[in-house]
């Protein structure tokens, strides 16, 4: 079953509801005890790296989770900030991330003349481009998905890049190494995409 990690951050009632409409199994965790219980794992988040970490970190879920994902290798899905805490560190605080996918998270404002003074936050609808054959996009045609956010992750190992989109330059929006995903976008807001996609992931 899919445990949706109850933190304090996140649209929790969207992710459940998208589930439940695809007749797929789903239940929010906010205790260590109903966490150890995930056979796939998704960690939303909204607002900031340190404040995200921060609440994750306090909530007597951290030791399953990292038990859970490093140990058993369950299938986990990093959201928007839940993407970026699956790093190591970010421009946007001093806490340490989760270090499940090696890399930095920084602000897309600091490209240079690369982001060409478009607006912060990056709000919208993108096309994304795989760069490798990626499973969360299985039977995705044209994958398009809603984005909103002012950070981008930086991975240390290209390999670990599943796809991009791009906004002035291109970015990183989808990050894979192992049993370990994430997505900058929302699936949560982006219909018809973003269901193809939890599907998907439910299917790992």
């Amino acid at each position: 079953m899919i445990h949706i990690v109850d933190y304090g951050l996140g649209n929790i009632g969207a992710f459940l509801t998208l589930y439940r409409r695809q007749g797929l199994s789903a239940v929010a965790a906010s205790s260590a005890d109903e966490l150890a219980k995930a056979d796939h794992i998704l960690l939303p988040g909204v607002g900031s790296f340190d404040h995200a970490m921060q609440l994750l970190n306090g909530s007597g879920m951290r030791e399953t989770l990292d038990h859970l994902v490093k140990d058993k290798k369950v299938p986990v899905l990093g959201v928007c900030v839940g993407m970026q805490i699956l790093g190591d560190s970010s421009d946007e605080g001093k806490d340490a991330g989760l270090g499940w996918i090696p890399g930095h998270i920084r602000d897309l404002g600091g490209r240079g003349p690369a982001h060409q003074g478009l607006p912060l936050p990056h709000m919208g609808w993108n096309d994304i481009v795989p760069t490798r054959p990626v499973s969360l996009l299985k039977e995705i045609v044209d994958p398009r998905y809603y984005f909103l956010h002012s950070f981008y992750f930086d991975n240390e190992d290209p390999a670990d890049v599943a796809a991009t989109a791009g906004y002035g330059s291109d970015f990183t929006c989808i990050v894979n190494r192992d049993n370990v995903w994430g997505v900058q976008f929302h699936p949560e807001k982006s219909h018809s995409f973003g269901m193809a996609l939890l599907k998907n992931f439910a299917e790992l």
